[in-house]
């Protein structure tokens, strides 16, 4: 099958094999890595696990079929020795944001995200954020810090404008130290921090513990400040992978590319339209060859009246006619390529909104159709695009050889150089 399917087994509740209520799919040789997809039909619980080697090293995908958006409840296991930021599972509800991660410098093990209910706005989605009510990060023990010293959980509370810090616990202790910091307020007058020694309240295990100095403080809740100012702008990033892995699922499914051997060159539709294109280039250059061999300077000479004696002005005159010509060439050719891929691309989006709105009620046939529409319309947005960009390459180089074949040439080079 061209989605690479090669099994597929469905269970049902009843002996009639009326009522289906799980559905199990194996694929192969997908570009996208996808190995299995497992779907509840009874909760539209759909579950697609990964090969190694993944964009993002995606390993598994749970999420409701009958959810959609960035605030639909999914899970994402992945692999963490893969990734730089060492995130191994993040599941996502329309209330909470949780990530898991391991074997991580800063000893960073959990980061657990709620939201606030979001306020509608009218106008484009984007921009309009879920809002962040609370962010707690939980980190493991660094041996190398005390204990006293080495936070174990690390909560923003954003809305209420304070920070929670719990350490980890001492040897021989069954309760650990906490501190709590208000966050300080500017001046109106100066637009300067405020910062008192009430903006603290601590619990210290150790009854010895210093009263920390006004100084410290200062210290200690700038650098707060500015960690969760990077904890929010993570979970935007978070957020914003979530969407990149869901936009790219769908464009997968909507084009299913198999990876073929390099060898079989029969099947290797890679392979056949690089061929096709190198054929195109040496067919294009063959007939730049032969537009060059023609005298480039006749119809313009024509148009003059073929003149028996060539003159300074004349020679000036045919320069400019040339290469004013050549450059509405140029340009008439620049346009006919993009008013192509503008017509293709419209094509395109016309197609996949006309699926959005009925792939519901399509049959199986319908669906590959609109796949192998969708391939070979890409295709040919590919080549357009790469043929607009080269032509755009290429015009201001034409435009110099021009110029310097007619500075060149034997009836003109006495009067232009």
């Amino acid at each position: 099958m061209q989605d690479g399917m090669v099994a597929r087994l469905t269970e049902y509740a009843d002996s009639a094999l009326t009522q289906p209520v799980k559905s199990m799919e194996w694929f192969k040789h997908r570009v996208d890595k996808l190995e299995t997809r497992e779907t509840d039909l009874v909760t539209n619980k759909v579950t697609e696990t990964f090969g190694a080697g993944r964009q993002r090293a995606l390993r598994q995908h749970v999420y409701y079929s009958n959810q959609t958006g960035s605030e639909a409840t999914r899970i994402m296991d992945f692999d963490a020795s893969a990734r730089t930021d060492g995130l191994k599972m993040r599941e996502e509800t329309p209330a909470k944001l949780t990530e898991h991660y391991c074997d991580r410098d800063d000893c960073l093990t959990k980061r657990l995200v709620n939201y606030t209910k979001r306020v509608k706005k009218f106008g484009p989605a984007e921009g309009n954020e879920k809002p962040v009510n609370q962010v707690t990060e939980f980190y493991g023990r660094d041996p190398s810090i005390p204990a006293d010293d080495d936070i174990a959980e690390l909560t923003f509370l954003l809305n209420e404008e304070k920070i929670f810090i719990k350490h980890h616990l001492q040897d021989q202790r069954i309760i650990a130290s906490t501190h709590e910091y208000l966050k300080p307020q500017q001046s109106e007058d100066k637009g300067q921090i405020q910062i008192t020694t009430d903006m603290v309240s601590s619990f210290q295990v150790e009854r010895r513990a210093k009263t920390p100095k006004l100084m410290h403080i200062y210290q200690t809740i700038m650098s707060l400040i500015e960690k969760e100012e990077r904890c929010i702008e993570n979970t935007r990033l978070s957020e914003q992978e979530v969407r990149d892995v869901l936009e790219q699922r769908t464009q997968e499914e909507l084009t299913t590319e198999l990876s073929v051997s390099i060898y079989d060159t029969a099947r290797n539709d890679t392979a056949k339209k690089r061929r096709e294109e190198i054929e195109r280039k040496k067919r294009d250059d063959e007939a730049r060859r032969e537009e060059m061999e023609l005298d480039y300077l006749a119809p313009f000479l024509a148009r003059i009246g073929d003149p028996a004696q060539m003159t300074a002005d004349l020679a000036q005159q045919l320069k400019e006619d040339c290469l004013e010509d050549l450059k509405q060439r140029l340009i008439d050719m620049a346009n006919l390529i993009q008013g192509r891929f503008e017509k293709e691309t419209q094509q395109l989006q016309w197609k996949q909104n006309w699926y959005q709105q009925n792939q519901t009620t399509m049959t199986k046939e319908e669906e590959e159709e609109y796949v192998s529409y969708c391939s070979e319309a890409m295709f040919r947005i590919h080549i357009l695009e790469e043929r607009l960009n080269r032509h755009k390459e290429l015009a201001p180089q034409k435009y110099v050889a021009l110029e310097s074949r007619l500075r060149s040439d034997n009836r003109l080079a006495e009067f232009l150089n």
